[in-house]
This record gives C-alpha cells, structure tokens and sequence, in this order.
C-alpha cells in the first residue's frame, strides 16, 4: 500500500505522531512535517492525559479522546490502558448517551465505520471492502440505532455505540484495533427531532420494517460473511421487535452475538451466582422477577431459565420460577400483545385470587414475593421504597439490580437498596455506583456492566476459531465472572470491579474457548487454549510498519 508522508502521519493504524525515531523520519519522509524532538510512547501518554484532565464536562473529556482515537489508535489504547476505570463511563455508558444525541451536530470524523443505506444496497460489498481497506476484520459490531441504551431510536447516530463498543472489546480484552469494523445499518429513524433536524446525517424518512427490512439485514449479513470469513458478529442495539429474531435467525449457522439478549443475561447470571455466593443459597431456591420485559428483560429471563435446566431442574418446574412485569403489569398468556420472547413466562391468570389487580410492579411484588428483582424498565425510580421493604419481609437477602440506564432511567440508587434493607439487599446497578457506608460496614456496589464479560466472551470465541457461540460458552463465561467473587468479606460486592476489567476478560476468555474446544466447535486445532487465547491479545505499543506500506515522496 501506498502512502504519501502526510497519508501517514493522518492514518490512525499507523501514525505515531512524535514518537517516529530520527531514522523513520528520514527513511518516511517525515522530516519537517513533525516537530524535531521525538518523544516515547509514556510521554505522549502522559503529556495527553494532562490535557484529558484539563476538560470540564465529561462530553468534552469523550470528545477530546474521539479525536486522540482518530489520529492514533496506539497512543488512544495506551491510555485507555492506564486509566479503564475512569474512562469507562467517558468512553462508553453513560457519557456515549450525549454524544449519541448530538452525533449529527458534532460530526467531524467518520472514526472508520461502515454507514449502509436500506435505499442503496448495491453498494454494502462496496462500502465493506473500502471500509476494511484490506484488514483481516475478525469483528463487526452492527446496530441499527432503534434501540439504544435507554434513550430510543436514534437512527444513523446510532453508530457511535458500535464505535465504543469495539473500544471496549480492545481495552478490555484486547483485540486487535485493525481487525475490528463498526457498521451502522440505516432504515430510517421514527425519532421526530432527528426527521425535523436540517443537521440530521441519517436518512430522514420512518423506519423501514417487514419483509424489505429483514432482506436488507439478509444481504449484510451474507456480504460481511462472504468477505470476512473467520467474522464475529456482534448486534448491538436493534429494536424490540428485531431483535431476538435476527439473533434466532443466525445464531446456529454462523458465530453472532446480541448484546442486549445475551450479553446482559451473562452479566446478571453472574451478578445473581456472585450474590449466592454471598448468601449460601440455591439458584434453583430464587424466585426471579423482571420489572420491563423488553428485548433486554426478556433475554436475561431466558438466560437465567436455561442455567436452572442446567442445575437439573425440569423446564416446567423451571418457568414456574419466573415472573415478567412490563406495561401492562404482571404478563398472563390470555394477553394478546405478548412477543415471542415474553410468552414462555406468561402466567395464568388462575394461579391468583386477584389476578386482575395485578396491574403493576407494587402488586406483582406483593402477590409473588420475589428473592430476585432486576430492572430494565427505563422507568426511573420505580423500585420504591415500599416494593423494595415488601421484597425484604419475605427473603432474608433479596437480590435487586436496577439495571437501566443512564444514569437518570435507574429505577433505584443503590443507597437506597442498602438503607431501605438494613444491609441486606445485594445490589448491581447499571451504571457506577459508589459504594455505601451503613451501619459501620462498606458495601460495595457491584456494576452489571457487559463489559465485565462481553469482551472475553468475544475473544475466547475468536481465539479459539469457534463456529458458533453456544449457551454451553455462555455459560462457561457467566461461571467464571461469578465465581470471582468473595463471599466471606463484609459489604462484598457481587460483580468483580470494572478496574480489573483487562484481568477478568482473560479468564472470561479462557473459559470460553475451553469450553468451545470441548463442544468441539473450534475450527483450526487448539492444544493449548490459554496459549491460544494469549497469542490472540494485542498490546499496545509501536512497532515498525507493515513490510507492504510503501511511501511516496514528494517528486517521486
């Protein structure tokens, strides 16, 4: 590949900035066009994070690191590095939430994603393979922006979720930035503010659904596997009414994954096995109750169900232990707007006297009394103070993870769980949460955050070469996120802490090609699993350019 100096220094996989030594300045042509001294990498770091910290908000600490990521991709990863914990929420949930919703009007750098149009379709190979720019892509992320996070429909601006999340996947388990692509496809937006926006950059037309939609998924999806042959596909984002076909559609022919079916499920199966830990009790003993149960809440209801068939219960016996809440109240099967994913927990309305004042969170709580809450209602503080002393009077340690975010969706504060339960509750929240002195004791407050388990679920996945990701994988991760964590230390929290994120994808990873290596799933002989999944991490640091990057000089 050819390269003019300036192509160079403006090309995020190869510049270095600075730190190109005197010999590389002179064989690349690059004197003149940088400053004279040349500094190490540490020093580009450090110089670098003092300017991150002069920002104010942290939407100008998000911005400002966008633009470090789109010069250079080692200096942004290095000190990522350094500083996951407090960069997570920068990077990722909660701030993304603002940038997501200014997209258009912020636009500067198009950060290497892939924008397919429902209405041009002869061009998606096209766009891929430009996009790519011959790199061995092992990773899309794709969404197409109708759900996400908690905050809607956001059509095309919808990409930068894809974008974060394929940072996270390298930070955390560091897979390599090459290989990685962001796709966002565009079917439209219903989001009116975005129709009427004269800087809307999306199309600006209602969203498409149907039969023309899901061809046009088809058609990405067959392109992407076609030109990236050892793909993992991952969906972030899609709308309830998408996506948990698309993930059914795909997900025993080729190796995909949905985040907000799968990846939360993991993430509170570990938040709940962590919680055990702590109370001593069964899995199979709790009685699980969701408050929303949209694709998220119904996709964790489906994960915890399969780890009860797991633990030898019948499945009858298993849906038994289940109960969805969501607009309309508790869910019964007479209901005729329950989606597919929901009817499975669907109660009958004659296992209650009063079945049809059952129209609400307060009154399912009463009536069931639950061991486990989980909220993905985006309503916020609908965990009140009497649902949760309601929960309380009936299990000795009630799990509650108020889940949706940002931050202003939760339905509690973890302060609250705590104080309103006297220190029983063992709570994860969705987004940080500071930890809570009551009663002499600290009470860690454990993140369900899916970064804590989707990176080193993806990349024990690719490592190992696995042609599918089964719930067997899935499960494996789960356990060994759960099994991190201490139950004998007072306050304990029931998740592994987002700051040792790097060391916890490992053993996510290793856990997951393990257990794709014994389904016998792995494409390419695997003798040593950890070795396999070590050699597949990428540092960051400068090497020297790629033996085909050729420069061309001025006057050549």
């Amino acid at each position: 590949m050819q390269y003019t100096a300036e192509q160079l220094i403006h090309n995020p996989f190869l510049n270095k900035g600075t730190a190109f030594t005197s010999e590389e300045r002179n064989t690349l042509g690059l004197n003149g066009i940088l400053p004279p001294a040349v500094q190490t990498l540490d020093q580009q770091v450090k110089q670098t994070y003092a300017q991150y910290q002069s920002k104010q908000s942290d939407l100008e600490k998000r911005i400002f690191l966008m633009t470090i990521f789109n010069e250079n991709h080692v200096l942004f990863y290095k000190l990522f590095s350094e500083h996951v914990y407090e960069f997570m929420p920068i990077v990722y949930d909660p701030t993304i939430a603002d940038t997501i919703e200014n997209y258009s009007a912020l636009f500067t750098n198009p950060q290497n994603a892939t924008y397919l149009n429902i209405n041009d379709q002869d061009h998606i190979e096209s766009a891929l393979r430009a996009s790519a720019d011959g790199r061995d892509i092992r990773l899309i992320v794709v969404t197409d922006g109708e759900g996400i996070l908690g905050i809607g429909d956001w059509g095309t601006q919808g990409v930068d979720i894809a974008v974060g999340k394929l940072m996270v996947y390298t930070a955390a388990a560091g897979i390599d930035p090459s290989q990685v692509l962001p796709v966002v496809l565009d079917a439209g937006t219903n989001n009116a503010d975005l129709l009427n926006d004269d800087l809307y950059l999306g199309l600006r037309q209602k969203r498409v659904y149907g039969e023309a939609y899901h061809a046009f998924v088809d058609k990405f999806v067959a392109t992407a596997e076609k030109l990236f042959p050892k793909l993992y596909l991952h969906f972030e984002d899609f709308g309830r009414s998408n996506a948990a076909d698309i993930l059914d559609q795909y997900k025993d022919t080729i190796t995909v994954f949905n985040d907000d079916i799968q990846g939360t499920g993991i993430i509170v199966l570990a938040g709940i096995l962590g919680a055990l830990n702590i109370s001593h009790e069964k899995m199979t003993d709790q009685v699980y109750m969701s408050f929303g149960a949209g694709t998220a809440g119904a996709g964790i209801a489906s994960r915890i169900y399969e780890e009860y068939i797991q633990q030898g219960m019948d499945p009858e016996e298993a849906k038994k232990h289940f109960y969805l809440v969501d607009k309309q109240g508790l869910l019964f099967d007479d209901m005729t707007d329950l989606t597919p994913q929901q009817k499975p927990f669907a109660r009958k309305r004659s296992e209650f006297a009063n079945a049809d004042e059952l129209t609400n969170l307060a009154a399912a709580v009463k009536a069931v009394h639950p061991t486990v809450l989980v909220g993905t209602s985006t309503i916020p503080g609908s965990f009140t103070e009497d649902i949760v002393k309601e929960m309380a009077a009936h299990t000795p340690r009630p799990i509650i993870f108020p889940l949706s975010n940002p931050t202003k969706l939760a339905e509690a504060k973890a302060a609250d769980l705590i104080n309103w339960t006297d220190g029983k509750a063992l709570v994860a929240t969705g987004i940080p949460a500071a930890p809570v002195d009551f009663n002499g004791v600290t009470y860690d407050i454990g993140q369900a955050n899916n970064a804590l388990v989707y990176p080193g679920l993806g990349l024990g996945t690719i490592a190992s070469t696995a042609k599918l990701l089964t719930d067997g994988m899935i499960s494996a991760a789960a356990h060994s996120l759960g099994g991190i964590v201490d139950g004998s230390q007072p306050g304990a929290a029931v998740l592994p802490p987002v700051s040792k994120l790097s060391a916890f994808s490992q053993t996510v990873a290793i856990a997951t090609a393990k257990e794709a290596v014994a389904e016998k799933l792995n494409q390419e002989a695997i003798p040593d699993v950890a070795k396999a999944v070590a050699d597949m991490k990428w540092t960051p640091a400068y090497t020297k350019l790629p033996a085909d990057v050729k420069i061309v000089k001025a006057g050549e």
